[in-house]
């Protein structure tokens, strides 16, 4: 019997445990829905628990009333009451500081937490669902210290990149970029769907690595490659639709008429009365769409990754657009044991029109054009004819879809652009690496201006022209690191040797007079024609060396040394030295007890580098023309004309730099705390110094300058809410004061001359920053007379050149980027706004529109002209005969360029992967992304982010009829087979 009782108890005690425990299972994925394989799922206080399989999934017993905790490297733990559930899905938050991950840097990589340079990483979350053509535009508003710049939303323009100020006049001011170890200038071809993080090398010790080419900065590029067992098609696809963001108004033809009257008295046919809308015209619907189909996969000893894409932007004014076809291949082979090669290979071709702008309504500026042009011109018939009925300024006048449909610029592009290379381990820690790196591509450009649209072409009965241009770039690099650690103490040490050469060569050939047939618009039928030729070579060697060392990762410390030689100098080499320190302070032990402090580094650095690109490939030789004499003389031979002075002397712009910075995470990495602050020394800066005018040549290249940047950098991103709803925040904010501190021969130079008034809106002089304006002091108008009144500042008692003073300046006192990102369940929403706070902008565009000198349209502001029952006003009287006191430079074209603009808003939703795995899909997504939606300006332009010069750094800031960004709203699917 009293086995039995002991029998039944047992029983009553098993039967309790059970009613005790469950098995509770579920999936472990990322923020994007992405499955995490490998997470900790283990119960809260003891030591059981599992880990999720490769999709993610997870089963685990557990006791009633217990907690699980999941934790991950690289995200956030999570803790969660099991309750009564059986099933418990988490979305792990990514920790907004990885000190465990790797960065990339020169030549190599580097463990975040052991970094001692300012280097931030820009990674392909920040790129996915957000519609993008060039790649530099991940940069804007995500980087503290970067400024990037759309000076046109012309489709396929350039990008203007500033890496901690601009350095140069003449010279480049863009960062080199290096994608997958091989250098370019030029990132427009690459598609910014392939890659997977860039890192931006700001200051001169994380640079300096990369010598003579580094002084405006590096970004270092990595593309997606294929992974082990994880066999993966994407196939990526948007479109979406753009419009002008706001309008600028102008007269009616009613108010057109009253104002030409007062102008050009009785010029105007009583019958002028019609009307057209010129920006109705000219602004349209413009769309954007791109396809990608991407191939990835590996194994144990080799991994490939092979995308295709197709990308057409079409721009709010035709014939603007932009066609790029893209294959990437990228191909990883472990060999044998100690020896890897990699290839990737990058084949492009793109397909540019373009739409004339940056200039005036009388010299094909579209966008001015639209403006200006008067309001009762109609658009011509197809056969040319009606444009100018009724127009008395006839042959003056030609409407902007003349300019648009009357020249055929078509440009087209074809790139090879890759590397192949090795990689062998020797013996542990050893390794030697050899990288064969090319860069060719062919530029062809064509234009037809036909004999009966414009009047330029009627002269001409037809123009046409060519440009052809091929280019050529290898690159061999050989490097040799090795990776020691001794107890607590870690070194590495990298040596290599680098050549590079680069052959351009291009012809161009223009003609006139082509025949009646105006279906015939191939070159060879003009009947005059001129060309020319050229051919251009240069080459570069360099030596470099860097050692790290790091104890218990508290104590850090790296050194770099560069030594280039140019063929574009004739004192050949240069040296580039740097050094950088960092302490990890949180690692001391009288920071214990300080549990909030997740980590706390303070870094310091110096370094040298140098800026090779804007030196002329043969600025130490005196270069001549040579040109056959017309008519031509088969006896006489050709002639010829020097047309630079040689300078033997000359040497590439240096730039030194300090920087210091604290890295700060807390609450476990919830926030993160970047602070940067640094000086940029430039000497040598390359400028052409004026000569007597006396001489044939009146400038010469040479080293006249220093230029000083100086400023302050905020990164912070933190992990606000974990939960069911997710909430992360980057913010950053950069402070950076440009200056010209030295000037050598010249005291003064001039640059931005805008054709309307043919005057220089820039200066550059010791003590003011580059795009500086110049020029007078507007006070208002003169109630008397309705002339506008300058103030006389060099008090002389009378008006004249001496009164221009500086009266703006393009630069900013700030910029930054405000990202948000909300997850709940499987939406996301990321709302990125980006904006500039103390700038200036010259509305030169103003200059035509309120000048009232001529027979140009107006804006509707010089309704509110000077007239003699209209006294009390700022805007001028009519003026005519050649009188241009409306139109100088001054104060009253200079309007406050600050914004803030919702650069980007995307909203996005993961379809659930259980009910898409039965037909093959891994992973759904689809999303609304709205681009430019809001601005939040004073500026009357169309666009505050604007240049008329493009990328310079000196014409800066300057609006004349460019053509503006617009707003586009694009929908897209994501999809994973």
């Amino acid at each position: 019997m009293a086995k039995l009782y002991i029998l039944i108890f047992s029983l009553l005690l098993a039967w309790n445990a059970t009613a005790q425990t469950t098995y509770v299972s579920g999936t472990v994925t990322d923020g994007g829905g992405n499955a995490l394989f490998g997470v900790s799922v283990f119960v809260k206080g003891t030591t059981s628990g599992t880990t999720t399989e490769l999709d993610g999934t997870y089963q685990v017993t557990v006791s009633r009333g217990s907690a699980l905790v999941f934790s991950y490297i690289g995200f956030i733990t999570q803790e969660i009451a099991v309750g009564d559930q059986a099933t418990i899905d988490v979305v792990l938050a990514e920790n907004a500081v990885l000190l465990e991950g790797v960065v990339v840097i020169g030549y190599g990589t580097q463990k975040k937490k052991d970094l001692t340079t300012a280097v931030v990483t820009i990674d392909e979350k920040s790129i996915r669902d957000r519609p993008m053509v060039s790649a530099a535009e991940a940069l804007q508003g995500k980087a503290a210290g970067v400024q990037v710049i759309q000076p046109s939303g012309k489709p396929g323009s350039d990008i203007s990149v500033r890496i901690r100020g601009a350095t140069s006049v003449l010279a480049g001011n863009e960062p080199l970029y290096i994608v997958d170890g091989v250098p370019t200038t030029d990132i427009r071809g690459l598609n910014p769907t392939d890659i997977e993080t860039m890192s931006v090398l700001k200051d001169a010790s994380s640079a300096a690595i990369y010598g003579a080419r580094a002084a405006n900065g590096v970004v270092l590029i990595t593309t997606k490659r294929g992974k082990e067992n994880t066999p993966v098609i994407r196939l990526n696809a948007y479109k979406g639709y753009s419009n002008l963001r706001k309008p600028i108004e102008v007269l009616t033809t009613k108010d057109y008429r009253e104002l030409i009257e007062e102008i050009i008295p009785g010029s105007l046919d009583p019958t002028a009365t019609g009307y057209t809308n010129w920006s109705d015209t000219v602004f349209g619907i413009g769309q954007n769409q791109s396809y990608q189909l991407a191939f990835s996969n590996g194994t144990e000893n080799s991994a490939y990754m092979v995308s295709l894409n197709y990308l057409n932007n079409e721009g709010i004014v035709n014939p603007a657009r932009f066609d790029r076809y893209s294959l990437r291949v990228n191909l990883d082979n472990q060999v044998k044991r100690w020896l890897k090669i990699g290839t990737n290979l990058n084949v492009l071709s793109s397909k540019t029109k373009d739409t004339p702008d940056n200039a005036s309504s009388g010299r094909g500026g579209v966008i001015m054009s639209a403006l200006n042009t008067p309001p009762f011109l109609q658009v011509y018939k197809d056969d040319g004819s009606g444009q100018f009925d009724p127009n008395p300024f006839q042959p003056s006048w030609e409407n902007p879809v003349a300019y648009m449909e009357g020249p055929q610029q078509n440009q087209t592009d074809h790139r090879l652009f890759g590397n192949m290379n090795a990689e062998a381990t020797l013996f542990k820690g050893f390794s030697l690496r050899t990288n064969i790196g090319i860069d060719l591509s062919s530029h062809q450009w064509d234009y037809y201006l036909d004999p009966f649209r414009t009047n330029f072409g009627r002269q001409q009965n037809g123009i046409g022209r060519a440009d052809k241009s091929n280019t050529s770039t290898w690159i061999w690099e050989n490097t040799a690191h090795y990776d020691k650690t001794m107890g607590n103490s870690h070194f590495t040490f990298l040596a290599g040797s680098s050549i590079q050469k680069l052959r351009w060569s291009d012809s161009y050939l223009e003609g006139n007079d082509f025949p009646d047939d105006v279906t015939v618009t191939t070159l060879n039928a003009a009947n005059s024609i001129t060309g020319n030729t050229w051919v251009e070579e240069w080459a570069l060697a360099s030596f470099f060396g860097r050692a790290t060392y790091d104890y218990d990762s508290r104590y850090l410390l790296t050194v770099s040394l560069r030594r280039d030689g140019s063929s574009k100098l004739a004192q050949h080499w240069g040296t580039m030295p740097s050094f950088s320190a960092g302490w990890r302070i949180s690692s001391e032990k009288f920071m214990e007890g300080m549990d909030f402090i997740y980590d706390l580094k303070l870094r310091a650095g110096w370094g040298v580098n140098g800026n090779q690109e804007g030196i002329p490939n043969y600025a130490r030789y005196g270069l001549v023309n040579y040109y056959r004499r017309t008519p031509i003389n088969p006896l006489a031979g050709p002639a010829s004309v020097q047309v630079t002075y040689g300078n033997p002397d000359l040497r590439w712009e240096t730039t030194a730099q300090s920087n210091i910075g604290i890295d700060l995470a807390l609450f476990e990495g919830r926030a993160n705390i970047t602070l940067d602050a640094y000086l940029k020394k430039t000497k040598d800066v390359l400028l052409n110094v004026q000569l007597s005018n006396s001489l044939p040549i009146t400038t010469i290249q040479t080293n006249a300058g220093e230029i000083e940047n100086k400023g302050i950098e905020l990164n912070i991103s933190t992990v606000n809410l974990v939960k069911e709803f997710r909430w992360n925040t980057d913010f950053n904010i950069s402070f950076n004061k440009n200056e010209v501190t030295a000037l050598d021969y010249t005291d003064v130079y001039y640059f931005g001359r805008v054709y309307s008034n043919n005057q220089d809106v820039t200066i550059v002089k010791v003590g003011l920053p580059l795009g500086s304006f110049f020029g007078y002091v507007s006070e208002g108008v003169d109630p008397e007379t309705g002339d506008i009144m300058y103030k006389d500042v060099n008090e002389n008692g009378f008006f004249d050149p001496g009164d221009r003073t500086v009266i703006g300046n393009a630069q900013p006192d700030f910029i930054f980027g405000l990202t948000n990102s909300f997850s709940y369940k499987r939406f996301d929403l990321n709302v990125f706004f980006q904006g500039s706070y103390g700038n200036d902008i010259y509305n030169a565009t103003r200059i035509d529109l309120e000048g009232m000198f001529d027979s140009k349209n107006q804006s509707i502001v010089v309704l509110d002209r000077w007239t003699p029952d209209n006294k009390d006003t700022d805007v001028p009287r009519a003026v005519g005969g050649g009188n241009v006191d409306n139109v100088r430079n001054s104060t009253r074209f200079v309007e406050d360029g600050s914004y803030v603009r919702l650069k980007a808003i995307t909203l996005a939703y993961n379809v659930n992967p259980e009910g898409l795995k039965r037909v093959g899909i891994q992973k759904l997504g689809v999303y609304a992304t709205g681009q430019n939606l809001l601005t939040f300006t004073n500026y009357s332009g169309f666009d505050p982010e604007v240049n008329a010069f493009g990328r310079s750094a000196t014409e800066l800031g300057i609006d004349y009829g460019t053509y503006p960004q617009a707003r586009t709203l694009t929908l897209g699917v994501n999809v994973a087979f």
